[in-house]
This record gives structure tokens, C-alpha cells and sequence, in this order.
């Protein structure tokens, strides 16, 4: 990690306006910026607001949670992400409990793996770790701009935002992007090793079936062939029963080789590949989804990274590792590092 003196020092507490049209004018008393509401995102917004700060989440899409995505099609529910988590790490026990006494929290059905799932689908953790935060949807930010009492973002549709911190919680690719449109140039060193995080993809089929299928409850694990992943949502215990729901994941490989093929393309490959688990219903319809970054091929040495000296975190599963647990504990690791610059600077003043 690189350490600095942090360019910003003023009252963190008070200091950001919203300019430039969008939302409006004037004080909006956000101090922290997140970029991203998917596990890293939102456990750090979490976090940092229980430690005092003010803190505002800017998300693209509508919804909460990035890959712990729930999806319906027609009257079929689908987990078209994440399909589970495990809680290995002891600073995830509490967070655990909650959602477990919550009730947006459960062990897969019949599981003895440790593998939890979210009730009634995966988005619901992330909707319980949204709740009571400033959450703006549809807000995607194009630039990043440093300037001297912080930063300014640029956000489609809605202006200006000028916050002093700032935590990005995209891929990487998509984080060093903003900085580049916003003429943010990192260090030389920091800047290539960056440079180097890539994402395998994600081709994610949605098939919906006009009876059960064979899928054994607990899902199953693929070795070989274009299939990684197969589990029935009907039997998951988050789709109507009578009806299959299963969703297909596809190995990086093909995922990367087909990944702009269309949706009928990729059934009529995987459709067969998968008929072993489907029986003898017949299809009813699929959806195709895309997860252009998937997963992080490789996993930063840290669990985050946080620049004091410009005020700039960087979070997610690239630094925790490729799973829910592990963007969780980045997000938390990295509101650690910052709430720790901020109470320096109280003690300071």
C-alpha cells in the first residue's frame, strides 16, 4: 500500500456540492463518494456510516447488489449471478446473523456445505445493506476529475457531483477508465500493475421449463464440457414449484469464445449440453444475460487500495477475491483504511 499526506483536510463531515444542474444546487453534505452498489460497494458504505461518515452511493442501474442479481421471467424467478455465498472469515459472522434474523438470509436447502443463499433471491442481502443509505440509481458517473479540494464527478444525465473522497468499486478496467476521461493519471508503478487486473466472462442461461426438472437440489458443479453450473431455482426454494427455473452457467472459456453470439445462438449450444439436467421437460423460454466481468483472473495482493494522498479507494472482488465473501471483506477493509485517515485528521485539528 502507498501512504501520503492526504491533499484534502478540511472538515470531512460538511464538505461536498452538487453542481452543474442534475439534482440541484447547494450543500447536499455528502463527503465519500462510492462508485457501485454490489457487495464491495455497499458493505463499505455500510461500514463507514456507522463509523460517522457521510457517505453517498452512486449506482448505474436501477437495482442494488451487482452480481447478486435476481431476475424474473415471467412467473419464474432466476438467481442469474451469484448463486450462493460461504462465510469463511470471522468478520463476516455478525453480518451473517443479521441477515439470517433478517430473514433475507438462508442455507442453501438440504446443505451441509455451508453454503448460504439469499431469501427470496441473492438481491435480497443487497437490499438489506441498501437499506437506509443514499443510494442514487441510475447515476452513472462518465469522469473522475481530481481538483483541489477533492473531486468532481461527472455523472450522465445529472451534472457535476463534487465530493472530497472517492471509492470505486467497478472493475478495475472501468475505474482506470474514469480516471482517464477525468485526466487522472495514477502512479507509474501503480498505474501498469492495475493495468494488468482482467475478468474472465460470464454467460448466464435462463431456462424456464413446462415441468420439473432433474436437477438434484443442492445444484450442480460441472467439470467438463461448455457448462460450469446448473441448479433448478424451483428447488433452491426462490421460484415457483410445478415449474422448472434452472440457470446455466457457462465456463469462461466458452463464454469468452461466444460471448456475442445472441441469446437463441447461445441456447441452441448449451440447451443440449444441459439435457441431462433438464429431463424430459420441455423449454418454455430462456433469457440470456452477459457478465462481462465475471470474475478476476487473478486476485490483488491486497484487499484493497486506498491512496490518502488523493483521496481514492479502489474495492472489490479483484482485491478480496472472486467471491461474495471476498468483495464484502475488500469493501470492509478499505472503510477501515479510510475511517482510519479520518480520525487522524480529527485528532489533527
Amino acid at each position: 500500500m502507498r501512504r501520503g499526506t492526504n491533499f484534502d483536510t478540511g472538515n470531512w463531515k460538511t464538505r461536498c456540492v452538487m453542481c452543474s444542474g442534475g439534482d440541484g444546487a447547494g450543500d447536499m453534505n455528502k463527503t465519500i463518494a462510492i462508485i457501485g452498489a454490489g457487495m464491495a460497494g455497499l458493505m463499505a458504505a455500510r461500514a463507514l456510516r456507522e463509523r460517522g461518515a457521510s457517505v453517498v452511493v452512486l449506482e448505474k442501474s436501477r437495482g442494488v447488489g451487482g452480481r447478486m442479481a435476481t431476475k424474473r421471467v415471467g412467473t419464474a424467478v432466476f438467481d442469474q449471478g451469484a448463486q450462493f455465498f460461504t462465510v469463511r472469515d470471522a468478520a463476516m459472522e455478525s453480518w451473517l446473523a443479521d441477515w439470517e434474523r433478517s430473514g433475507v438470509a438462508a442455507k442453501w436447502p438440504g446443505e451441509v456445505n455451508e453454503r448460504w443463499t439469499g431469501r427470496p433471491g441473492m438481491t435480497a442481502v443487497a437490499k438489506r445493506l441498501s437499506d437506509g443509505l443514499d443510494i442514487k440509481r441510475e447515476h452513472k458517473v462518465t469522469a473522475a476529475m481530481r481538483v483541489a479540494d477533492g473531486w468532481e464527478l461527472m455523472i450522465e444525465g445529472h451534472g457535476l457531483m463534487r465530493v472530497e473522497r472517492l471509492v470505486s468499486t467497478a472493475p478495475v478496467p472501468q475505474t482506470l477508465a474514469l480516471l482517464v476521461a477525468g485526466g487522472v493519471a495514477l502512479k507509474e508503478t501503480l498505474a501498469a500493475e492495475l493495468g494488468r487486473v482482467s475478468y474472465h466472462p460470464c454467460l448466464a442461461l435462463l431456462v424456464v421449463l413446462d415441468g420439473a426438472s432433474a436437477v438434484p437440489v443442492e445444484g450442480v458443479a460441472i467439470k467438463q464440457g461448455p457448462l460450469r453450473w446448473v441448479a433448478d431455482n424451483a428447488k433452491k426454494g426462490i421460484s415457483p414449484e410445478g415449474q422448472g427455473a434452472v440457470t446455466l452457467l457457462a465456463t469462461p472459456a466458452f463464454s469468452a469464445e461466444h460471448y456475442g453470439k445472441t441469446e437463441s445462438e447461445v441456447a441452441e449450444l448449451l440447451v443440449p449440453a444441459a439435457r441431462e439436467w433438464l429431463g424430459s421437460a420441455g423449454v418454455v423460454s430462456v433469457a440470456l444475460h452477459r457478465w462481462r466481468y465475471s470474475e478476476p483472473v487473478t486476485t490483488w495482493a491486497e484487499r484493497c487500495v486506498w491512496l490518502p494522498e488523493i483521496s481514492l479507494g479502489l474495492a472489490g472482488d479483484a482485491f478480496g477475491g472472486p467471491r461474495v465473501e471476498g468483495a464484502a471483506l475488500s469493501g470492509l477493509a478499505l472503510a477501515a483504511r479510510i475511517a482510519d485517515t479520518l480520525e487522524h485528521e480529527e485528532s489533527a485539528d
